[in-house]
């Protein structure tokens, strides 16, 4: 081999050497890592439960998340994205509504749960701050559930407290649909009509039951008007788990700066969403790009209300310099070349998502004495002919066929009339 032959690979393998000396040597991310020891770097959404449904059925036997590289996130890229606590999305499409919504959601509230029993030594379970803050000091990730869309409780209160117990620490009202209490984010585009002008009197209700139960209200998938009768309604700070800027990109997902404003006074945050369509309204970003909404974000509503909320696995295009979870120190580290100060960073890492859920906390023990809101929504808001009405009154909002069975106090038991009670799906009552 001719001596010429032998330099250039030796030339190309020095030039790779440097280049990771050079980044190991880096100051701001040697820095960006030391103090991500200190202060858990909490992302406010994720949806590997999603592609584990969507790929794998949700049997966790058939894939390894050790060894896992089709997503944005594995084992290994949690360790070196030094992520110290994650809120696991609970989420299922909209066309679930009115359907098997309930049941696909607990299924992913599952799934969530059997990722922390099947990697113990990576995921513990956390439900409170204090939680988080012990897996954290156990190196550890706290590992939360989120609820991605308020079609999953299926119009109910007792759901909703059903999924608090089995873990779920925030709801967001909406994703991409209507639900017959709220409306989404699409209303904003103009694509979808409002249905209740932002809340309607049960959504309103609703916010009073999360404040009640000490659940984070996500404003991340509302529109508008939502936002704000939510930041004026709730006794409780809110949280935008993966939304950004407005102002740098003009994207009816994000947050316009009244409403940044409005997050500050009322100690809520809002945690960056790195999808390229909501970082620069393009098909292509950057990790600098990012950064431009954070620091805008610190800008209009001051650094106490930013944070984390990267959408990995649910989204189909991240930033260049951001390709997966293991990325985050990067973005740190290009925080602090901006001039961020060490305090800065770690109340964006995760001391503003721990303030926040304090309070909560907070407001939930102050409301301790207060009883849980059984009333159902009224019938005629969620009548389909996927629903029974058990537990309404009969005859009191049966639909005009139904109630042609009951022309007076005695029940008409006719063949005819049975088969109608049947196709409608109400039960026989004396």
């Amino acid at each position: 081999m001719s001596p010429r032959l032998i330099f250039i690979p030796c030339l190309a393998l020095w030039i790779s050497c440097c280049a990771v000396t050079l980044a190991e040597e880096d100051p701001y991310l040697t820095r960006a890592q030391s103090l991500m020891t200190e202060t858990p770097l909490i992302d406010g959404h994720n949806d590997l439960p999603w592609q584990l449904r969507k790929n794998f059925n949700n049997q966790l036997n058939k894939v390894n998340l050790t060894t896992l590289n089709t997503t944005h996130t594995s084992i290994p890229k949690i360790k070196n994205g030094k992520i110290g606590a994650q809120f696991w999305s609970a989420y299922v499409p909209c066309d679930t509504q009115y359907k098997d919504a309930v049941r696909q959601t607990l299924e992913q509230i599952d799934v969530i749960h059997r990722m922390c029993w099947t990697y113990p030594d990576t995921f513990q379970f956390a439900t409170s701050s204090a939680e988080i803050e012990y897996a954290f000091r156990s190196k550890k990730v706290a590992s939360l559930i989120g609820v991605e869309g308020g079609h999953s409780i299926d119009s109910s209160l007792a759901t909703l407290r059903i999924m608090y117990y089995m873990g779920a620490r925030y709801l967001t009202l909406t994703h991409s649909c209507n639900t017959p209490w709220a409306d989404n984010w699409l209303v904003d585009t103009g694509s979808e009509p409002s249905e209740h002008n932002g809340l309607s009197a049960f959504g309103k209700r609703l916010i009073a039951e999360m404040n009640r139960l000490g659940m984070l209200i996500d404003l991340a998938h509302v529109p508008v008007k939502v936002m704000n009768e939510v930041l004026e309604m709730s006794k409780a700070p809110v949280i935008f788990s993966h939304s950004s800027a407005y102002t740098i990109c003009p994207h009816k997902r994000n947050v316009p700066d009244d409403i940044l404003a409005k997050v500050h006074q009322k100690g809520g945050i809002v945690m960056v969403n790195f999808y390229n369509d909501y970082v620069t309204c393009s098909n292509t970003a950057n990790l600098s790009d990012v950064a431009d909404h954070f620091d805008h974000i610190k800008k209009v509503g001051g650094v106490d209300i930013v944070g984390f909320g990267g959408d990995y696995d649910g989204v189909t295009r991240v930033p260049e310099g951001l390709e997966d979870v293991s990325k985050y120190p990067y973005l740190v580290a290009e925080l602090l070349r901006r001039g961020w100060t060490d305090e800065d960073v770690k109340a964006a890492l995760g001391e503003n998502l721990l303030r926040v859920m304090k309070k909560v906390e907070e407001i939930r023990d102050s409301m301790a004495s207060s009883l849980p809101d059984d009333v159902p929504i009224p019938y005629d808001d969620v009548n389909n002919p996927c629903r029974t009405s058990y537990d309404y009154k009969r005859g009191l909002q049966l639909p005009p066929p139904a109630l042609k069975c009951f022309p007076g106090k005695q029940t008409d038991w006719s063949p005819n009339c049975q088969q109608q009670l049947r196709a409608t799906r109400f039960p026989f009552e004396e």
